[in-house]
């Protein structure tokens, strides 16, 4: 909903109004409609404010609350206003017209420091306590916003943006080469280990579920929220477990629609964007709205080369749920003309740091383009949906039924399995033998070296940073058939770094476009109620993803919610797209591969021999290796350039 920023300054009125507006003037570019200062005595807040929900119309931000002597700015969605206007003894008919950042306000005064943990939604705010002189900063439990800062001697600045921060008086921009080299050698999505490290030296973020406050010139962080020793939920029944189900889904969709402009929503063909796209529907029915829906589709001159169990071009899936559903405005999206190559210096401009995630950068950006076309002031996913509405890890329950000797119902759960998705029951035991008893199957490599997924990182900067042992087991490749999906996803909760990654992307997409991203899937009741949930309740009878198969009978039709043959894959054409430009991506790493400022950073000789590898590839070596490890060095070189 904003952009804000701030400055905290101990070194008089002049240097505060100087450092005040340079940082102010740095979020010009940001489209809002309107903007707001406060400067008081040694501070200084503001914001660029874009109105999506009704009450934002009238919000002014800062607000500044004269006989408390606070002030706030605020970046804040809240979710739960009727609890909060109930325990603070609000009225409805107050409440009707108060702003977010004016409830928040109230909940400081009445639970100080500790208001975070009272607060459901996307949000970061700073408060400035005149009389106490202190900075009291906050980010929500799953990180859906940014906040960074950066403290010099007397100065204090933050910022949702870097970019603001480097252009104050004194700062000079340089890379955080601890950051880069932890990018450079995790293998998976993540950008680095240190939670609160950016790639700018200097700049730090503030972490999800933690709260900052500034004081006689010293940060205080404290972590506020964790997904620990969650009590286990027991109901009676099975019918049970489906009716808290879809309350608490329904409340957490019907929250995230709260705006006075369009909704519109990302949807494939499965369950996850399916379930949040069936829920909503109705209730903006109801409102007299209509639900758009961005749905990728890939170019027409395509040819799915794809495994029978895999779908490049879900259309059938998704027409299903459109027909099913209903009032919906379908929009397919192909793109043509983008790739991931094309979107690597406005996904730099953006991020303002390196990614990962390059093969959906395109359609990830095109949907918030179409979403600002249709003047959409929320775009619904379901991101998070497969470690929370549609978890259900088959094979490692089965695992399980075998390792305690449940045998029987072992056999009897992969016999039904086999039936319902076509994979024969041989090779069903074999991967659940595998993970429940993985030391029987170590045997024949046993002394083998784990294999590093660390091939982007030059050896001599990870030894001049020590990031291969500061590291750890973090850089050898995890996952297969010997991995634990119960492990795997309670990482996905408490590893905060997974949460800076999506938060970044989510808040820089929606202030370039206007539209908030929001993700019913990952609102914290409806993670703590699939964290109580039991597994039998997620697998059973054959059926993996059991509980939203279950509870979503009314709003996804058969061919989609009981759908376990064949699953979506996006997108299968980002070689593709590539391969017209294919001389011009090689030639631009040849370059960098002779480039002396990337010269014992980036594994340069191991991208040599990609390139030597992969002269003239074809469109189904997209999930190749060397291609990824060619398209991350291409952005990483990029970046580099910019200093």
């Amino acid at each position: 909903m904003s952009a804000i920023a701030g400055i905290v300054h101990m070194n008089g009125q002049q240097a505060l109004w100087e450092d005040s507006w340079r940082l102010y003037a740095s979020l010009g570019h940001i489209p809002a409609d309107t903007t707001g200062v406060w400067k008081g005595d040694g501070a200084f807040l503001s914001c660029h404010a874009q109105w999506i929900t009704p009450e934002s119309v009238y919000e002014r931000l800062p607000l500044y609350d004269e006989e408390s002597k606070l002030t706030i700015t605020a970046d804040a969605i809240l979710d739960n206003r009727e609890q909060l206007a109930e325990q603070l003894r609000i009225s409805r008919s107050a409440l009707v017209a108060m702003a977010d950042s004016e409830l928040i306000l109230l909940a400081y005064q009445r639970w100080g420091e500790e208001v975070a943990t009272h607060l459901l939604g996307d949000f970061v705010f700073a408060i400035w306590d005149e009389r106490r002189r202190t900075l009291f900063a906050a980010r929500d439990i799953t990180g859906m916003r940014t906040l960074y800062y950066r403290l010099d001697g007397p100065r204090f600045a933050f910022c949702t943006l870097m970019k603001p921060l480097l252009e104050l008086e004194g700062v000079q921009k340089s890379l955080d080469e601890t950051w880069l080299s932890d990018f450079l050698a995790i293998p998976d999505m993540l950008d680095t280990a240190n939670i609160h490290a950016t790639v700018y030296r200097g700049i730090n973020q503030l972490p999800s579920a933690h709260t900052l406050t500034f004081r006689s010139g010293k940060v205080e962080m404290k972590q506020y929220h964790r997904w620990d020793n969650v009590e286990p939920l027991r109901l009676r029944s099975d019918d049970e477990y489906i009716e808290a189900f879809r309350d608490v889904f329904s409340q957490a969709v019907g929250a995230r629609l709260r705006t006075h402009r369009q909704v519109a929503a990302a949807l494939s063909g499965g369950l996850d964007s399916g379930s949040v796209v069936g829920f909503a529907s109705g209730t903006l029915r109801s409102q007299g709205k209509q639900l758009h829906a961005y749905s990728y589709v890939p170019v027409p001159d395509f040819t799915d080369y794809t495994s029978k169990t895999l779908l490049a071009d879900e259309r059938p899936f998704i027409q299903s749920t459109v027909s099913h559903v209903g009032n919906i405005s379908e929009n397919y999206l192909d793109f043509e003309g983008r790739s991931p190559l094309s979107e690597v210096d406005t996904w730099l401009n953006m991020l303002e740091m390196p990614y990962k995630y390059f093969e959906n950068s395109f359609w990830i950006r095109g949907f918030y383009e179409k979403a600002s076309e249709q003047d959409a002031g929320v775009l619904l996913t379901g991101a998070r949906g497969n470690f929370t509405i549609s978890w259900g890890p088959a094979l490692d329950y089965y695992a399980s039924l075998l390792k305690s000797g449940r045998y029987f119902r072992w056999f009897r759960e992969m016999q039904q399995y086999s039936e319902r998705t076509g994979m024969a029951l041989s090779r069903i035991a074999r991967i659940t033998g595998r993970k429940a008893f993985p030391q029987w199957f170590q045997t024949k490599n046993k002394g083998a070296a784990p294999a590093l997924g660390a091939p982007l990182i030059h050896p001599d900067f990870a030894a001049k940073t020590g990031v291969l042992d500061r590291l750890g087991s973090i850089i050898v490749q995890q996952g297969g058939a010997q991995a634990n999906a119960l492990k795997v996803r309670a990482d996905k909760f408490n590893n905060l770094a997974i949460a800076n990654k999506n938060g970044t992307v989510a808040t820089k997409c929606s202030l370039r476009y206007r539209a908030w991203e929001r993700d019913p899937t990952s609102d914290p009741r409806v993670i703590q109620f699939c964290l109580a949930v039991p597994i039998e309740q997620y697998v059973r009878q054959g059926t993996d993803r059991s509980l939203i198969r279950r509870a979503a009978s009314p709003e996804l039709p058969d061919k989609v919610r009981l759908n376990q043959r064949v699953r979506g894959v996006q997108p299968a054409d980002w070689l593709h797209r590539i391969l017209p430009d294919w001389e011009a991506f090689t030639s631009e790493l040849r370059t960098l591969c002779s480039d002396s400022q990337v010269a014992g950073i980036l594994n340069t000789d191991r991208i040599s021999t990609a390139l030597s590898n992969l002269p003239s590839p074809r469109p189904e070596l997209a999930s190749h290796p060397d291609l990824r490890l060619m398209m991350h060095s291409l952005i990483v070189y990029r970046f580099i350039r910019r200093f």
